[in-house]
């Protein structure tokens, strides 16, 4: 038997992309899914199939920068299958940009869905988790968590953010409480992402990287690993790129 049979799991972002190929991947091996996003139709859809695999599933409309509308999802988990065993904050922004060419509104943007969103999602989860002693929090990284190329600087100012909240609940949580923390860094991956770039100085070059694009289901058997693993065993941080990307 799997060790995701009969995990609940939350996952936002789980419209499209990596969120939709992890819910594929994780109800496949037995997980119930609790999905967030923003697009109604698209949760629906996603919920549908599922349910035709048989599949545990329940969905609500999110914007990760409510913290109002991320602690309501973290109850509707509760209220559908009684607890909480992993959190998989995936929702995130790359309107990436060069700093002279101020797109602040952008910026802003980045950090309240990349940070903001990943921390509320953590605050939503965490007394559940502790009050279980046991729990799983995956936080959605990136490649530009590790460098910082031009045109990424706030992009990866919020992605390096990600890793240093993480490895820091792992410090706080992990020892007395045994909740798991995972750092997922992906590189060029076929998703939307690159839909939110909108300065034509940085654009040109993200589209030429991402020609090399692996595709999501990648990441997503990535994330099935890291949650089919023992109790006792912690997968604390993966970097997954397409063979052929230099940086």
């Amino acid at each position: 038997m799997s060790n995701v049979e009969g995990k609940v799991v939350i996952l936002t972002g789980a419209s499209s992309g990596i969120g939709e190929a992890t819910a594929k991947e994780l109800a496949s091996h037995g997980a119930k899914l609790v999905l967030g996003a923003r697009r109604k139709e698209r949760l629906q859809e996603l919920q549908k199939n599922l349910d035709k695999e048989g599949a545990a599933s329940t969905y609500k409309v999110v914007d990760v920068t409510s913290r109002e509308q991320v602690e309501a999802l973290a109850q509707h988990a509760i209220d559908e299958f009684g607890q909480i065993d992993v959190m998989i904050n995936n929702a995130g922004l790359m309107p990436q940009s060069l700093l002279n060419n101020q797109k602040v509104d952008e910026w802003e943007r980045m950090v309240d869905v990349n940070i903001k969103g990943v921390l509320y999602g953590i605050s939503s989860v965490l007394p559940q988790m502790r009050e279980q002693k046991e729990g799983h929090i995956i936080n959605i990284s990136s490649i530009a968590g590790h460098e910082v190329f031009p045109g990424s600087s706030v992009y990866s100012g919020t992605k390096f953010a990600v890793r240093a909240i993480t490895e820091g609940l792992r410090k706080e949580e992990a020892p007395e409480h045994n909740i798991r923390t995972t750092i997922l860094s992906p590189g060029a991956i076929d998703t939307e992402l690159t839909d939110t770039i909108t300065d034509t100085d940085v654009k040109p070059g993200v589209d030429e990287l991402y020609k090399q694009a692996i595709h999501p289901d990648s990441i997503a058997r990535s994330i099935r690993f890291a949650v089919e693993e023992p109790a006792d065993v912690s997968i604390n941080e993966m970097l997954i790129r397409p063979t052929s990307q230099q940086l």
